[in-house]
């Protein structure tokens, strides 16, 4: 075989390989997210058969109300929604990988073409081989740059993600400390009679 012949199997090997590892990761994440979603159902389902069997024993409609204010659960929707957001996450981060990867792999193939050509082009030829080695070079700096950019852009959207959810989490625990603090009066007065 000649090296043409095999640099191609070795690029169709590559492509191959790229496109499976990219499979993989989008299948994972989908099975993560099955998995999240079957555990997500399991437990709504469990809480909706508690608080059933809780609204049934209610006697009066202070007790209603005071049941009802908890039935709301946005700790739940928050820690469902960042739990998506990892699994959306830890798949983009897989793909991000595979793609620098790639381009890796294929910036060194084009160095590799240009070094070749240098070796090859006829005499005279210096300015345009310079000129072709400094467009690699000047390529390969703007993906480095966006590629960081990209990077500082998901820390950045991250990091917000955390702080909101921090925050919803916070003002769910305060509501949910005020409906108990509404209840305690309630108890103290059962207590009393």
């Amino acid at each position: 075989m000649t090296a043409t012949t095999q640099n191609l199997l070795a690029s169709q090997k590559a492509m191959i390989n790229n496109l499976l590892a990219v499979q993989g990761a989008l299948f994972g994440g989908f099975e993560k997210l099955v998995d999240l979603n079957l555990k997500a159902t399991r437990a709504a389902l469990e809480d909706v058969a508690k608080k059933s069997r809780e609204a049934v024993e209610l006697k009066d409609g202070q007790e209603l109300l005071a049941f009802t204010s908890v039935l709301v659960r946005p700790d739940h929707a928050v820690s469902y929604s960042k739990d998506v957001y990892e699994i959306l996450s830890g798949v983009q981060g897989d793909l991000s990988k595979l793609a620098e990867t790639h381009v890796a792999e294929g910036q060194k193939q084009i160095s590799e073409a240009v070094e070749q050509i240098a070796r090859n082009a006829p005499t005279g030829s210096e300015g345009a081989v310079a000129l072709l080695k400094s467009s690699l070079a000047t390529a390969t700096n703007a993906f480095e740059t966006a590629s960081k950019a990209a990077r500082q852009a998901a820390s950045a959207a991250e990091s917000n993600f955390a702080a909101a959810t921090s925050a919803t989490l916070k003002a769910a625990s305060d509501v949910s400390r005020a409906a108990d603090v509404s209840k305690a009066p309630k108890a103290a007065r059962s207590t009393a009679n």
